[in-house]
Formats: C-alpha cells, structure tokens, sequence
C-alpha cells in the first residue's frame, strides 16, 4: 500500500508514518478505519500486513478518537520571514480533477493540494472507474473517460469532511445514468444541502436528502435534465458551480446569476478545456451537448492559505515574508484588499497567468494595522479567509465591523461564534452579530481554544501567538490536513514557536 501523503511504497515506515498519514489513506478507501486500538497508539502498523482498507468492513471508533485528537501548543511572540510557496489551491484541484475526468484524452496536473478534501475528491473520481496516477509530488495524470463514461461506483462515496465535493458532485453526478448516494463525516452531514439540491430539482434532478436537508444525499440517475434561468439567493461558488456542471448535461442553456461576484475556477477551467462558457455582467451561462478537452493544468498556490502568512507577518514585529506562485483570482484577493485597507504593506510581485489563472508573488513586511468597516462587496471575495482576519482586527487598532457574513455560520463551523468564543478566551473584544462581528482591537493573552475540527479556525490561532502574551493551546487540529498539509512544519520554519502532538 503508498502512502497517501508522499506516496512511497514503504508505508507505514515511510517518513510521513503519522497520525495524518493514517487517517489519510484511511479515508481514501471510503473512510473505512481498519485500526485496532492498541496499534492506533503508534501509528497503525498494522496496514502494512491488512487487506487493502477499502475491502475491510471493521469500524474502531475508539481508534478514530484517537486518531482525530490533535492538538497545538503555540509559544507566544516571534517573526516571520522567509520565501516559500505554500500548498496548491483546494478549489483549483478539486476542479482540476473533476474536469479531467470529464475531458477527453490525458490531463496533466502539477501543484495538486495533497490534502484530505482534494484527496476524496480524488478517490472518488477513481471510485467512479477513472484511472489517476499519483498524486506524486503534485502531479496527477488524469486519463478522462469523457461526459458520459464515469462508471456507477460499487459503494456509497465517502467525501470526507469535503463540502465543495459534495456540492459540486451532486450537480454532476445528477445527470448520470445511475444511481449514487454520496456521505461524509459528522461536520458534513450538518451542513446545509437545500441550497443545491432544489435548484438541481428545478432542472429535474431527483436527489434525496434527510428531513433537515442534510447528506447523505442519494442522487438518482437517469433523469433528463432542462436547463434553467436560476438568480442565486446568496453567493455562492459551490451552488453555481453544481448548476453549470449539471448543465453540462442539460438541453438547452443554464444560466447563472450572482447577487455578488464568486470564485470563478470553474467557468475559467471549462473555458480552457475547450466549452464554452459565455459571462455577461453578473451571469454565467453554458449550452449542454459539448465535449471537454485533457489539458496541462499548473495548479497556483492557495491564497487561502497564504493568508495565514499575510496576516502573522502584518502582526509581528521584525516580519518580512514573500510568498511565491500565489494564486491572484479577482473573485478571491479580498483578503489582500482588506488588508490593505487595515494598512497592511502587501507588494504584489511578478503578476502574470498560468494556465488561465493570474498568480504573483507577495511581499509581506510588518506594518501596524487599524481597524476598519469592511465593505460588504468585499465579503464574497474572502469568505474563508475570515478567521485569520479577525485575528488580524484583533491585533489592530480601533475597532473592526464585519457585516454581510452570514454564510460564516455554516461553513466546517459556526466560524462567527467559535472565533468569537476563542478571541474572547484569549482577552480580546470580539462581539458576535447575526451576520458578522464586531472587534476593538487590544492585546491578545493565552489560554485553551478549541477549534471545533474547523481547519481554518485552527490555523488562525496559531497565528494569534505571535502578539499572544502568554502560550495558546488549540484543540482539535487534526483537520488541518484537509486544506493545509504540512502546516506546522512550514509554519515553524516561517518562525512560529509550534509544536504538535495528541491530547
């Protein structure tokens, strides 16, 4: 068995041998954890001599407890510099996969997010009959079977605690000849799914939820699909994007319409693959009937990610930090521009396109910030960057007002309440409002936060240490691997004082 982190054939002694690399690949095989109690302790070593996981049907519960209880401890203060790159964008190689299954011919990959979400999506396409090699070392080949040639998979798809695959799936599996029902873990399966199964309905979609509107979702295939005319009630690039891969198969036109701008990764990878896609002001629209072309796809750095760095070298003292091949979608800097605005000192370096999406370099320098009133047009373009910028307005000057930014409490978190108890825990002024928050800026303390299995509200605490006055212990991280692999190792090289281990 390769190990689903470094990909060497000599796990579990490979050097990613840890509780990640675990859970990991015990979630590439449909989620199914095949791991004793007692060998959970010292990494599971028995994998190596099992049979593959996916053929394995023993659940350990206690196993996943432990497995999953990971935590932070953080020293307080530091610097950051350097000049790194961090992972690939999630959204870019969720879509990249997806497509090139689509596509016709060979696509080829590079600056693939090793992480869980982007890995589900993964072995889910292979679960669907598509051959992908790798990932190694970023690279993917993905050898696409076409509009019509994904296979119904032998089980129930297991996605993890993936929200965008699951949107996204149930737009294009709806429009398959079979039948499927896609599942994931505890924090998925709250998540609100109406919000894209009634549009997909309206195109003829047959898809079942529980009666909170919840997954599992079973996505009945073998409907024929319409295309409609749909305004979106909220932006949002998941729902639009399962819209326009559902109208991939639709007669007719689907057409999309945005009450604000959203990510554009979709419209942007389709059109370079060949179908066209046709924008007009703030609707997007595509016919069904075409065909995709394999493509050469160099996946950008996550600015989300990135932002983790913005933010720590815009709070410490001493920073001067430059982040390479960052991915500059305009449908997503809004958390530079709001940095900006607070008077962050961001220069943006060597821009240029790759691959159809502007990138560039950032440099990062220490400046004091000051709290400001963030322009509501701003909110669809950095929505998940919103937990390490309240750590920002936390650590600024005056007081911060956030509003527009009810789509926060139902992302992997309430994100408004969990960061306002954490902030409030460590000694700020953080007020919770409906749709947003409120912050006075001030000095930060230490203490205990949880971050409710939320990878972002995770990584933006152990941001908060470097203006900390005391040490911050952040409970439950275990899911930071889903977007951000690699994280303590990289954050420690940028200068934080981190250190990992269980509970």
């Amino acid at each position: 068995m390769r190990c689903s982190r470094c990909w060497s054939v000599t796990w579990p002694t490979c050097k990613c041998s840890t509780v990640w690399c675990v859970t990991a690949t015990a979630r590439r095989w449909s989620g199914c954890f095949a791991v004793p109690t007692r060998l959970a302790r010292s990494s599971c070593a028995c994998w190596s001599n099992s049979a593959p996981a996916r053929a394995v049907r023993i659940v350990c519960f206690s196993g996943v407890a432990i497995l999953s209880n990971v935590v932070f401890e953080l020293k307080p203060g530091g610097a950051v510099r350097g000049r790194f790159r961090v992972p690939g964008d999630k959204s870019v190689s969720h879509r990249a996969v997806m497509l090139g299954a689509l596509a016709e011919g060979v696509t080829e990959v590079q600056g693939f997010l090793e992480g869980e979400d982007a890995l589900a999506t993964l072995a889910t396409f292979r679960a669907l009959g598509v051959r992908i090699d790798g990932p190694e070392q970023g690279r993917l080949r993905i050898h696409g079977v076409g509009l019509h040639g994904l296979r119904a998979p032998a089980e129930p798809l297991y996605l993890g605690n993936s929200g965008t695959t699951m949107r996204l799936l149930s737009g294009l599996l709806a429009g398959q000849s079979f039948d499927c029902t896609l599942t994931g873990d505890h924090s998925l399966s709250v998540r609100p799914m109406r919000r894209v199964t009634e549009p997909l309905a309206r195109m003829g979609a047959r898809i079942d939820t529980t009666d909170a509107g919840t997954a599992p979702l079973r996505i009945h295939g073998g409907t024929p699909l319409k295309g409609i005319d749909y305004a979106l009630p909220v932006a949002s690039a998941q729902v639009k994007s399962a819209l326009l891969l559902a109208g991939l198969y639709a007669e007719g036109e689907t057409r999309v319409t945005e009450p604000a701008p959203t990510r554009d990764h979709t419209e942007r990878m389709l059109a370079g693959m060949g179908y066209a896609v046709r924008r007009d002001g703030a609707s997007v629209s595509l016919r069904g009937g075409g065909k995709l072309r394999a493509a050469s796809i160099d996946v950008p750095a996550d600015i989300s990610s990135a932002a983790f760095f913005l933010v720590a070298a815009s709070i410490a003292e001493g920073s001067d930090l430059t982040l390479e091949h960052v991915g500059m979608n305009p449908t997503r800097t809004g958390v530079v521009d709001i940095l900006k605005l607070m008077g962050a000192d961001i220069d943006v370096l060597n821009p240029r396109e790759v691959g159809g999406e502007p990138v560039a370099d950032l440099r990062v320098r220490h400046a004091p910030l000051r709290g400001v009133q963030i322009p509501e047009e701003l909110v669809p373009l950095a929505i998940d960057e919103f937990p390490v910028l309240f750590v920002a307005a936390a650590c600024a000057q005056g007081e911060t007002l956030l509003t527009g930014a009810e789509e926060l409490r139902v992302k992997e978190s309430d994100r408004i309440a969990v960061m306002a108890e954490g902030l409030r825990t460590l000694g700020a002024d953080a007020e919770p409002t409906p749709d947003g928050m409120r912050i006075r800026g001030g000095g930060l303390g230490g203490g205990t936060v949880h971050s409710h299995s939320d990878h972002r509200i995770a990584m933006s605490f152990a941001v908060a240490s470097l203006r900390a006055q005391a040490p911050i212990r952040i409970e439950d991280c275990a899911n930071v691997n889903t977007s951000f692999p690699g994280f303590v190792a990289l954050a420690r090289e940028a200068g934080l004082n981190i250190e990992q281990g269980p509970a």
